[in-house]
């Protein structure tokens, strides 16, 4: 394990205290599989199909990925499915298969929600959500105080900024007087952009900043995101900043992880990203499936593009479990450079060797 000073602070003792679009965050867990019929597999094939024509974000691969599913139905390759979710994983393969769009699924539906579609359970499952979302702390798994004086923050998923608001400002002022700020998210399959934007605001000063537009099918921008002045937390400024990825870092947490090498403004540190960038709404297609379909995609004011397919590169390419350590080791030799302090020198030697020996016992040990 990485040496740790004294004190290691959970965050679920942090504080007291719609999208049209949305990215989506981790995924629910898996529904109950159930037997198919012929009337059923027929109007999920011809409904997720209308969707992908008349609404899919690319209308040309749009059009492909009918062309394409309309030669497998008359090749029969659909016929003879029974089983609910064998259908949903081919047709989500299929259509994947030309549009290449990891947030293109189709996914099987809890038959309890699949009844709640009334509006007056719109407000039921808000809450639904809300309290799932409390007990994932929003996100916020752990803040740490590593070796040499440097921050950690393990965010999960970027929860709606209305509910995780007043967790990142609890995060931001324990790590405010760290040297440096490691953001881990290896584990983080995205989530809302609002909360993104918030994420980044803390690490920036001055007049807000353009971060990034969702524009629909016709080039319209729909949504744009911006960085905001006057926190409820401390500003983690004119210090380094390090992100952590994975091939499992998604959507909304790599649009994080863009936005800050775009700016300049972080070092990210791991592997590529999964590449999707693409926004998401959830439509029917029967009575017990929907399908996520992109109907947006992202645009950076500094790019004019967006990481979808290729993921976002890391500045230093290292297997994801050697991530936290390679950052650590490169934080705590970047401070050597600049430290004045003989009394400081002499505790950053020490960290530093037990943070390379960690390092080299984690690669001995065949991490990654």
């Amino acid at each position: 394990m990485i040496y740790r000073t004294a004190f290691t602070v959970l965050l679920a003792i942090l504080s007291s205290a719609q999208l049209t679009i949305a990215q989506t965050a981790q995924p629910p867990g898996p529904v109950a599989d159930f037997k198919l019929d012929e009337a059923t597999r027929t109007q999920v094939l011809e409904q997720s199909l209308k969707h992908v024509r008349e609404r899919y974000v690319f209308p040309d691969i749009g059009d492909a990925m009918e062309k394409a599913l309309r030669v497998r139905i008359a090749n029969k390759e659909y016929d003879g499915i029974e089983s609910a979710a064998a259908l949903a994983a081919k047709l989500t393969a299929d259509l994947q298969a030309v549009s290449r769009d990891k947030h293109l699924r189709v996914k099987l539906v809890d038959p309890a929600a699949a009844r709640a579609r009334l509006p007056q359970d719109d407000a039921a499952r808000r809450e639904a959500a809300a309290v799932e979302s409390r007990r994932g702390n929003h996100g916020f798994r752990r803040v740490e105080r590593l070796a040499g004086n440097i921050g950690y923050i393990d965010l999960r998923a970027f929860s709606p900024a209305r509910w995780a608001a007043e967790k990142a400002a609890a995060a931001m002022n324990l790590v405010a007087d760290t040297e440096a700020l490691i953001i881990d998210l290896r584990e983080n399959g995205g989530g809302d952009p609002e909360m993104v934007a918030l994420m980044v605001s803390y690490l920036l000063e001055g007049e807000p900043v353009h971060l990034n537009d969702f524009v629909d099918r016709e080039g319209k921008v729909v949504s744009d995101f911006w960085t905001s002045k006057g926190l409820p937390g401390k500003l983690f400024v004119g210090k380094d900043v390090y992100v952590l990825t994975s091939g499992t870092t998604f959507s909304a947490a790599e649009g994080f992880a863009y936005d800050l090498t775009n700016l300049k403004r972080a070092t990210l540190v791991g592997e590529t990203t999964g590449g999707g960038a693409n926004p998401v709404t959830m439509l029917d297609v029967g009575e017990r499936f929907r399908i996520a379909l992109p109907i947006g995609r992202a645009r950076s004011p500094i790019t004019q593009t967006n990481w979808e397919g290729a993921g976002v590169k890391p500045d230093i390419s290292v297997p994801a479990k050697l991530a936290l350590h390679t950052a650590h080791l490169a934080a705590l030799t970047k401070l050597t450079e600049k430290n004045d302090s003989p009394s400081q020198s002499a505790a950053l030697a020490t960290a530093i060797e037990r943070a390379r020996k960690e390092l080299e016992d984690l690669k001995a040990g065949g991490a990654g």
